[in-house]
């Protein structure tokens, strides 16, 4: 866990204490590998622990932090994943990715989309339909349940097991589309076990029936998974899923080195 010192105080009086305190508190925690324990938060941003409750209470009842009670920690909730979902819908990622997923979708033959986690549902920003390959319900703009996506899936593994836990309580929070796919959130922990042990996430007819995905996560400076990029294609073709998935992930290395400096280090090589 990466846990900033005191230079995270800011240096300013500022005019609006409890305005800067929930931004702090939301910083520090955009910035953890997982949910951290409120005396955490009082320490390295020496605010005073009875404020820190205070806050984090008001941000949990708007959706921006999770409070896991058995572990006293506390970490960013859907609502936060919906302003970083917001700030990926524009200009840069999707700038940066069209060319990238364009020339995926050449060299596989397949169609190509580069996505992005916002609450518990991915949301496409680019599509590249190949020629003569039938239409996609992952159009520009579209949402789709991330833990039937092969796209969803990459991010999902990407995240802090008790991130998945939070956005995953229970059976309510999955939703159904063809009746395939993880419905529990023990089912969900063995899906993202395999797409961590293979590198890659795969989804066969979870989204549309005869349909098949590969998924690779584009992850950050910091190992957080900020988008993926994955390839579709109908099920009755021979292709190779582990050959896929290499393509994929060299775009989402390429994606990742153009947003961040440095390629990520996610996905098969």
């Amino acid at each position: 866990m990466s846990i900033p010192d005191r230079r995270d105080r800011t240096p300013d009086k500022p005019q609006v204490p409890a305005a800067d305190q929930t931004l702090r508190i939301l910083s520090l925690l955009a910035r953890q590998r997982g949910p951290i324990a409120a005396q955490t938060i009082t320490a390295h941003l020496g605010i005073p622990r009875s404020s820190v409750y205070h806050l984090l209470r008001v941000l949990e009842a708007h959706g921006f932090v999770v409070h896991l009670a058995d572990e006293r920690r506390w970490g960013l909730g859907t609502a936060a994943f919906e302003l970083a979902g917001g700030f990926a819908r524009q200009e840069p990622l999707a700038h940066l990715g069209r060319p990238l997923v364009a020339a995926l979708a050449d060299r596989t033959g397949e169609s190509a989309h580069l996505a992005v986690m916002t609450g518990r549902d991915v949301l496409y920003l680019v599509e590249e339909r190949a020629p003569r390959r039938p239409a996609l319900v992952t159009d520009v703009g579209v949402r789709l349940p991330a833990h039937l996506t092969a796209s969803g899936r990459a991010m999902l593994a990407a995240l802090p097991r008790e991130q998945v836990r939070a956005l995953f309580p229970d059976a309510a929070s999955f939703a159904d589309r063809t009746g395939r796919g993880p419905s529990r959130p023990t089912e969900l922990r063995e899906v993202l076990r395999e797409v961590r042990a293979r590198g890659f996430a795969t989804e066969d007819g979870e989204v549309t029936l005869g349909l098949r995905s590969v998924g690779v996560a584009v992850l950050d400076h910091t190992g957080w998974p900020a988008a993926a990029v994955a390839v579709t294609w109908p099920e009755e073709l021979p292709r190779d899923p582990e050959h896929l998935a290499a393509e994929a992930g060299h775009a989402a290395r390429e994606l990742s080195r153009c947003l961040y400096g440095t390629p990520s280090s996610g996905g098969p090589v």
